[in-house]
């Protein structure tokens, strides 16, 4: 998992390296690490600064959890406590991100994350691995609770089928009619589906228009969920 600018596949997670006076944001994909934003720190020492750092890098990361993205982990130096400060910002001022069905997965890892060879080194380290998995998971039986509570729930379009998806997402929807939400699909789907450029042109799509749009382990409980339902589903919700 390299920082270099070529196939960086699908998301996977958002990086944040926290230091002394400055945050930088990454987005980690199957394939690569892409840097997003730094946000700087005037002096940790001011609580009021402190602060508004920790919101500048939550408002910084709205775009990417709109776009389905919740599983967080965080960075900091050995021996400082910049990560824990943040994780507790957001436990006390963010509960939208720490509750209900679409709280995000939070994990801390000590390292610097501010540089290229400072990701290499740190993404190819097996507890930054692990995190990753550990992470995949819990927010894939997030996912899942979602899907099931929409199969049951009257009043809630789920699509299965790729093309009813493409139709769906590609064509504007009526105001008051459902909206597509989600766009969810198992890495299997996505790498032995023989409509591959549809599938990557749909997600595409979908990500410019704002629909969360997640990748699923095939081997995960939700990604067997998705294997049942055909591999692919799309969910909307009522506008």
């Amino acid at each position: 998992m390299k920082p270099k600018s070529y196939r960086r596949g699908y998301p996977v997670a958002v990086l944040i390296g926290v230091e002394v006076d400055h945050a930088a944001l990454w987005q980690i994909y199957s394939q690569v690490a892409k840097p997003q934003q730094t946000i700087p720190l005037t002096d940790r020492r001011d609580q009021k600064a402190l602060y508004n750092f920790h919101e500048n890098i939550i408002n910084a990361l709205r775009p990417t959890f709109k776009e389905g993205v919740r599983s967080i982990i965080i960075a900091s130096p050995p021996r400082t406590n910049y990560a824990q400060e943040l994780q507790m910002h957001i436990s006390g001022h963010h509960s939208w991100l720490t509750s209900g069905n679409n709280k995000a997965s939070i994990a801390i890892i000590s390292g610097s994350a501010s540089t290229a060879p400072q990701i290499a080194a740190l993404t190819q380290k097996a507890v930054f691995k692990e995190l990753i998995q550990e992470n995949a998971q819990q927010e894939t039986e997030n996912l899942l609770e979602i899907l099931e509570k929409r199969l049951n729930a009257p009043g809630n379009l789920v699509l299965f089928s790729l093309q009813e998806t493409e139709t769906f997402i590609l064509n504007p929807q009526t105001p008051g009619k459902p909206q597509p939400e989600y766009l969810l699909l198992t890495n299997e789907y996505l790498s032995s589906s023989r409509q591959k450029y549809r599938v990557n042109r749909l997600m595409q799509v979908a990500q410019n228009k704002k629909i969360k749009n997640r990748v699923i382990d095939a081997e995960s409980k939700a990604g067997a969920r998705l294997t049942q339902l055909g591999g692919l589903v799309c969910l909307a919700k009522r506008d």
